[in-house]
């Protein structure tokens, strides 16, 4: 039986991930209750699909946009309605397959045990993940570290993890960034300058073959084009927080 909580929440952003989306959903309510998926402006028929598969479970929630806001923006517009029926936790994952759903019960006794803080998974890649990605991730760790004076970001990218509703909900009102590719390293940054501590745990990443039903969005120049410029924001960000963080980190 799946564990249910009135606070702690699955979301499950979604663009055009095809059948395998249902895969996904299925195995994260056998571990959870509730699970909300947000459907990103998808023209591939998954919300109809998803919807079709609400009807027989209510303890799943299928959140429809109509145009495509980005990761973030479908996070956003998730977390705005869970904060409006109560909940304090949101645990992301993606509708892709690649998160592992066993972990969700783990992460989120770990955020039970320790609501003021983030629950950020670490990766366990296998041996089909990419070495471009694998690799090119270390950049975007390197600066996220310096940015947030190593307080202990184990991946910046990985999107299973655990966030406290309220902070971020206020983070991401103050800026008009973090709504697409950007939002997983930007939300963990300006989280840990708010004060919200990081705690890493491990999880497997998959990455499926097309003949798998795998389906990815990354596009290698423009995506890193866009953690480029938002590093640079960051870290003018942090020359101006230094003071403070300093304060915070050693004193």
């Amino acid at each position: 039986m799946p564990v249910r909580s009135a606070t702690h929440l699955v979301l499950i952003p979604s663009y055009n991930p095809g059948a395998r989306v249902l895969d996904t959903v299925a195995l994260a309510r056998a571990h959870w209750d509730p699970v909300w998926v947000v459907t990103d402006g998808s023209t591939d028929g998954s919300p109809e699909m998803l919807r079709a598969m609400a009807q027989h479970d209510p303890g799943l929630r299928v959140i429809v946009l109509e145009s495509n806001r980005g990761k973030g923006g479908a996070v956003l517009e998730g977390l705005a309605l869970a904060a409006a029926e109560g909940f304090t936790h949101a645990l992301t994952m993606d509708s892709d397959g690649q998160h592992p759903a066993e972990q969700i019960p783990a992460f989120m006794a770990a955020s039970q045990a320790r609501p003021e803080v983030m629950i950020l998974g670490r990766p366990v890649f296998g041996p089909e993940a990419p070495s471009l990605r694998v690799n090119g991730r270390k950049v975007s760790n390197a600066w996220a570290n310096l940015e947030t004076l190593w307080m202990g970001v184990g991946d910046s990218l990985y999107g299973f993890r655990v966030y406290p509703i309220a902070p971020l909900r206020r983070i991401m009102a103050s800026t008009r960034f973090m709504r697409r590719f950007d939002f997983d390293p930007e939300a963990v940054v300006r989280l840990c300058w708010a004060g919200v501590r990081p705690v890493n745990l491990e999880a497997p990443v998959r990455y499926l073959s097309a003949e798998e039903g795998g389906v990815s969005h990354f596009r290698y120049l423009r995506d890193n084009t866009l953690l480029t410029w938002m590093h640079t924001r960051l870290f003018l960000g942090f020359l101006l927080r230094l003071p403070v963080l300093l304060a915070r980190r050693f004193l």
